[in-house]
């Protein structure tokens, strides 16, 4: 009985003394894989430093401030987001900015979708030119661009005396509509750039194939070309449409008070009557519908990927 006990104790031992030894090699195995992550990872981790420090300064900390501003000025509370919400005219330039950047986004993406594709098919030469007449915008300050919009723009200006001759007397000037041609114009390589990078990736040949099965150039291009350039389209509309929620200097020059946008009431609400708790709370409401709009462009550009890689090129 004695001898049966100790030869139990000794197995039970023996046991423990194999799964001691064993999850002792595991930790020794994940140390040596995490050493090894670590020193792969080091000099990723070490070049991204700077622009993590940058990033968390000027951009995480501002926007925890202002969101706790939104909560804590003038009282704790969510009272600046009701607010937001009920009073009719916030409500009202919230909506027209809204409207204001889906059309911009709409007008500049239709005028963009032609020029991307002449790029992709025009000669090296030519494509050069067309690169330099789409990126001088980029280089011509945002001041004197607006400053040119409102020489044109302006009663007895160019564009108000050929308008003129036709019978239309329309002031532009202090109008959304010419707040619109001007946002266009500026945020114009915002689509062409993006449009241009989607569709140089598609392959012509399916435009050939299609031909080819019968179909003409025309129903070609609107039935497989069009549907492959979905991803830089929504691309293109998105980027603008989130650029024109934020933009200021344009609808404050060629603009008017009574047309103001969502920027240039935070800059009123800011500057004029210190109401920094109702600037933060509109703040981040612009932002999360920056991250909603963002999200919707992924699902797009998600989608659409995923459905012409699994038939090879079309879905």
């Amino acid at each position: 009985m004695t001898t049966g006990t100790s030869t139990r104790a000794a197995a039970t031992r023996t046991v423990e003394n194999d799964q001691s030894s064993k999850q002792g090699r595991v930790q020794r195995g994940r140390r040596g894989r995490f050493r090894t992550w670590f020193s792969n990872a080091l000099p990723t981790i070490l070049l991204m430093l700077p622009a993590a420090v940058a990033l968390s300064m000027l951009f995480f900390y501002p926007l925890i401030r202002i969101i706790e501003i939104s909560l804590t000025q003038p009282e704790p509370g969510l009272g600046n987001y009701i607010d937001m919400f009920t009073d009719g005219y916030t409500v009202t330039i919230l909506l027209r900015t809204v409207w204001v950047s889906f059309i911009v986004a709409l007008v500049t993406v239709t005028l963009a979708f032609p020029l991307a594709y002449a790029m992709t098919i025009c000669k090296p030469l030519t494509r050069a030119i067309l690169f330099t007449i789409v990126l001088i915008p980029f280089w011509t300050n945002a001041t004197a661009k607006n400053f040119v919009f409102l020489a044109l723009f302006q009663r007895d200006g160019v564009i108000d005396d050929f308008l003129q001759q036709f019978g239309i007397n329309y002031p532009l000037i202090g109008t959304p509509f010419g707040v619109t041609i001007a946002m266009s114009q500026v945020l114009l390589p915002f689509a062409v750039l993006p449009l241009y990078a989607s569709l140089g990736q598609i392959d012509r040949r399916l435009l050939d194939a299609a031909v080819g099965l019968g179909a003409t150039r025309r129903r070609a291009f609107f039935k497989v070309y069009v549907p492959l350039s979905a991803p830089g389209l929504a691309a293109g509309l998105i980027l603008v449409f989130i650029l024109s929620l934020g933009f200021y200097v344009t609808p404050a020059m060629l603009g008017s008070p009574q047309q103001a946008m969502i920027a240039q009431l935070i800059m009123a609400r800011v500057q004029l009557i210190l109401d920094l708790g109702g600037a933060g709370a509109i703040a981040i409401f612009l932002l999360v519908v920056t991250m909603l709009s963002l999200g919707v462009s992924r699902l797009i550009a998600g989608g659409r990927s995923r459905g012409t890689n699994s038939l090879g090129g079309i879905k």
